[in-house]
């Protein structure tokens, strides 16, 4: 990983298409340059300076090693610009000139002509379509944007350039500042994977924030951010909340897993907080960038208002916080330093005549206590209050205890004062209750990510060979739908599948029933009609002398509901007693950014009305497996509720994993269902099998 030094702290930055035209991109950018600490250097060859500065004609015509050159020309000679930079030795190019690939085809080639002169110069390049760049530590606005952040050690990006002015209008108005600002554009070479690797590496970067719509690289990305936030907290917003990623999906799993299942669990995976909104962004970047992180989840509210704390309470049973129960130590400290009208059970009501020193008195009993992990100190203005000086006992009181404290100051114009006092020790400011929590239960979610421990997946002894032959079997056929006739695939990869087999005609039917003990299930052999039990295309209990009729009569439903259809034959299987089990489902589908996820949950026929499934990207872990079973709401069936005989958990967790590793292995499997899934307490067994291949995958 880089630190990118050349793109954040440049010594001379050029700006290409720079002018004093009023109204230009190019004097936006150049005039915004001129507080830069380093050498800002004009190139336009239509003028001799701008700004006073000398100007040159083009980038080869600098005398001097260029760190940073801004590109602001017309779309049709900005690669031809990009590839000058190439040849003087830049390093560092941010393209703002739009009309690439966000355009349509035409400036889809051209954007493909970008990364290829990136690529042949080995460039750092940001954009196109870019706002630009920004460095509180040089004094770099290399942007048109109308604002320039503060200084901060928060550092941001985002795929919007509306968002990021926007947001610094916003964040200047309330003190908040930046160490780096980026504006992604169309990500056509560096992304939010190069950024978050670079300012994890930064010393000088608390914080990493970003407003995204999509991530290029899903699975490169869980792995850097899974590195980075072990030392530096990430919080994004991402927008585009849709299920449209479903909706040409076949499979079971396809329709539940879509896009924004995807991003949750790839989110998750990485370590990365997802914020909701703008505020959640900044209430959890604030607090992550000012207070240390808690030992505990306890939460002591300390409050002068009975309805806000009420308030701050439900926010706090909303949130993985829990409200602090104080020990016998500390409820006597409380009743010696409070009045006897107050109330010295979480939330602290220090009542309505409280100044600060009862607050701080309160604040410090508080603290104290070995339950309490973070605690909020919630004002609503009186006429013996002081803000400011609540604000002072505040600060000192959290330094002297060192751990996170979180104010919420009711009121208007008279806080302002004391929110200064607070945000230049640290402490966050809210008005309402229920933001300071969220603030608050950042800093704990943040504690469980730093800590986590990342297990690399298990080899399993499999053969990949037979699977392989499978699927290029399948490959061969009209269709690229795999069914019930393919089941040796979970066979290749160790997965129990009942004693079977697919007959093609009613005599093969009835030789090979008599070969397996008991009745039979009898099943639909065909990739291209997935649900077998919608149209009666599945018998259960077939006794040895109907099996023949019943092969006439499944054949005929097929060919009746699909008559293009691709019918192999039947199935015959073994009949699995389906209630000395419970029926899970354990199904993958491939998402465009993230790669195979693995989803698992309760199986049968109500898999997609019930949705209780727990979702994520593969490869997987033992743990992560193991999690996947503990997340569903109806783990408590699997281990013996209500009287239930407990199934075998290890087996589920090997079968998910090993699910995994198949479709790591390959490609060309875009969708796999297993379902049912039959979990007992003597193991498991796959009953049914639907997938869907990519043939063009398979040479990979």
């Amino acid at each position: 990983m880089s630190e990118l030094p050349g793109l954040f702290a440049p010594e001379r930055v050029a700006v290409v298409g720079a002018t004093e035209r009023d109204g230009s991109v190019g004097r936006a950018v150049t005039a915004n340059l001129l507080e830069f600490d380093g050498d800002v250097v004009p190139v336009n060859p239509g003028t001799e300076t701008v700004f006073d500065r000398a100007c040159y004609p083009d980038l080869g015509s600098v005398p001097d090693p260029v760190d940073l050159a801004v590109v602001v020309v017309p779309a049709e000679i900005a690669v031809d610009v990009v590839r000058d930079a190439g040849e003087a030795g830049i390093e560092n190019v941010v393209v703002l000139t739009a009309g690439f690939g966000e355009t349509g085809s035409k400036g889809a080639t051209r954007e493909r002509e970008l990364q290829e002169t990136a690529s042949e110069y080995g460039l750092n390049l940001v954009g196109p379509n870019s706002v630009g760049v920004m460095s509180t530590a040089v004094n770099m606005n290399a942007t048109f944007g109308p604002e320039s952040a503060r200084d901060g050690s928060i550092s941001f990006m985002s795929q919007s350039g509306a968002f990021i002015t926007a947001v610094l209008d916003w964040a200047n108005d309330r003190d908040i500042g930046f160490r780096d600002v980026v504006s992604l554009g169309n990500k056509a070479v560096l992304d939010e994977r190069d950024f978050v690797a670079a300012w994890g590496e930064s010393d000088d970067t608390s914080a990493v924030i970003g407003y995204l719509e999509d991530i290029a690289d899903g699975s490169g990305f869980i792995e850097t951010a899974r590195e980075v936030t072990q030392e530096t907290p990430i919080v994004v917003v991402k927008s585009g909340r849709t299920e449209a990623g479903a909706q040409a999906a076949s499979s079971h799993t396809g329709a539940i897993a879509g896009s924004e299942r995807a991003y949750e669990a790839g989110l998750e995976q990485a370590g990365v907080i997802r914020a909701e909104t703008v505020e959640e962004l900044f209430d959890a970047a604030t607090m992550l960038d000012g207070q240390p992180l808690p030992e505990s989840d306890g939460v002591a509210v300390i409050t002068n208002a009975g309805g806000p704390g009420v308030l701050a309470t439900d926010a706090i049973g909303d949130s993985q916080l829990e409200l602090t129960s104080f020990t016998d130590d500390t409820l006597d400290s409380f009743a010696e330093v409070l009045p006897d009208e107050a109330d010295i059970y979480n939330p602290v009501d220090v009542i309505g005549d409280a100044a600060a020193e009862r607050f701080s008195d309160a604040l410090d009993v508080a603290l104290a206590d070995p339950n309490v992990g973070a605690a909020l100190v919630l004002a609503c203005p009186t006429a013996v209050l002081s803000f400011e000086e609540l604000a002072e006992i505040t600060t000192a009181t959290q330094a002297e205890h060192g751990l996170p404290v979180a104010a919420c100051l009711m009121g208007g114009e008279s806080t302002q004062a004391a929110q200064s006092i607070l945000d230049d020790a640290g402490i966050p400011t809210y008005f309402d209750p229920a933001r300071a929590v969220t603030g608050l239960d950042s800093l704990a979610r943040y504690r469980e990510i730093s800590t986590r421990e990342y297990a690399a997946p298990t080899s399993f002894d499999v053969d990949e060979a037979a699977a392989r032959e499978i699927i290029e079997r399948a490959a061969d056929r009209p269709s690229n739908a795999l069914g019930i006739e393919a089941m040796e695939l979970l066979d290749a990869y160790g997965i129990p599948t009942p004693e079977g087999a697919v007959v093609d005609t009613p005599s093969d039917a009835e030789r090979r029933a008599a070969e397996i003990d008991g009745d039979v299930v009898m099943k639909v052999a065909s990739p291209d009609i997935q649900h077998k039990s919608d149209i009666g295309g599945v018998r259960v209990g077939v006794p040895d002398d109907a099996v023949a009729d019943t092969y006439e009569d499944l054949v005929a439903r097929a060919k009746n509901y699909q008559p293009n259809a691709t019918v192999l034959g039947v199935q015959l299987q073994e009949q699995v007693d389906l209630d000395a089990g419970t029926e899970t489902i354990v199904g993958v589908n491939r998402d465009p950014q993230f790669g195979p996820l693995l989803l698992f949950g309760l199986g049968g026929i109500f898999v997609e009305t019930l949705e209780d499934v727990a979702v994520r990207v593969a490869p997987v872990s033992e743990p992560m497996a193991a999690a996947m079973i503990d997340e569903i709401d109806a783990a408590p069936l699997l281990r013996g509720a209500r009287g239930r005989t407990p199934v075998d958990e290890e087996a589920l967790v090997e079968t998910i994993q090993r699910i995994s590793q198949l479709v790591t292995d390959f490609p060309s499997l875009l969708e796999l269902d297993i379902n049912p899934l039959v979990a007992t307490p003597d193991g498991v067994v796959a009953v049914d099998l639907a997938a869907t291949i990519d043939p063009e995958e398979l040479d990979r």
